[in-house]
């Protein structure tokens, strides 16, 4: 009986049906890859025990439970757009990007981040901070608006000087676009995810803020302990020496194979 029904299930089935199927499977596993690893994933696992919970007390007739529970779920929708506010617009951002996966071609990116690895390299080994900043597909106008703006050529030399202790655009962070200095002491947002290591400072904060909001590649190096660093969609990576961080880059913003970045090196400054 039940072979039967499930034939006639596949007879009633049209290319539509799969369509539908297939075009809800990919937004579904879309929203699921934009909160993986946030602090929305335990929030949402709580609203669906909340749903769990507002099903069985209609099934076992417990109405005054399930009175109250229905009343909260009204204004699920509502506390949901303010609580995720940060994964949609993440998620509406990358859907309005025009290049596959944010990443370029090789040549169009290299000589910038040869800069910005030998630069973050000089500067950790003299223990200068300093927060670079990436542009990629989400524009960062904003941010360098409130900073100062360059539109310089990139080069090495020039990042070193800017972060110079005591230069006068040393403090905040530089933002940098196809290869040009945008903008320097640009103020960034700082992330607001609570289970970060006490130790990571402001800049560590600003480039995870700049990265839960956007898109960009942000390169950390700490003045305490002269250790560079690295963030993007959210997450941090620490302690990159230069070959780790020019693949880190490598992966982040060119569209070649992994096995080509394995082989790419770099000198220290």
């Amino acid at each position: 009986m039940l072979s039967v029904t499930f034939r006639d299930f596949l007879n009633g089935l049209q290319f539509t049906d799969l369509l539908d199927i297939v075009a809800v499977t990919l937004v579904v596993y879309g929203l699921l890859l934009v909160i993986r690893r946030t602090r929305a994933v335990p929030i949402l696992i709580g609203i669906v025990v909340l749903l769990a919970i507002s099903f069985l007390s209609n099934v076992f007739a417990l109405r005054t439970l399930h009175t109250l529970l229905q009343g909260l779920i009204f204004y699920l929708p509502f506390a949901a757009v303010v609580i995720f506010q940060d994964q949609i617009r993440r998620a509406l951002a990358s859907f309005g990007r025009t290049s596959l996966l944010g990443l370029v071609p090789r040549h169009e990116v290299e000589s910038t981040f040869n800069e910005v690895v030998l630069a973050a390299t000089a500067l950790a080994n003299r223990r200068m901070g300093a927060l670079v900043v990436i542009e990629r597909d989400e524009g960062l106008r904003e941010f360098i608006e409130g900073g100062v703006a360059l539109d310089a050529k990139l080069s090495a030399d020039l990042l070193i000087n800017i972060f110079t202790p005591g230069a006068p655009l040393h403090d905040g962070a530089v933002i940098l676009r196809d290869d040009k200095v945008a903008a320097a002491a640009c103020f960034l947002p700082l992330t607001r995810q609570t289970d970060l290591p006490i130790d990571l400072g402001t800049r560590h904060r600003a480039a995870l803020g700049i990265s839960d909001e956007t898109d960009a590649v942000a390169i950390v190096v700490s003045e305490e302990t002269g250790r560079i660093s690295a963030a993007h969609n959210g997450e941090i990576t620490l302690d990159l020496d230069s070959r780790e961080l020019r693949n880190y880059l490598y992966k982040h913003l060119v569209r070649e194979p992994r096995s080509e970045v394995g082989e790419a090196k770099v000198e220290r400054a």
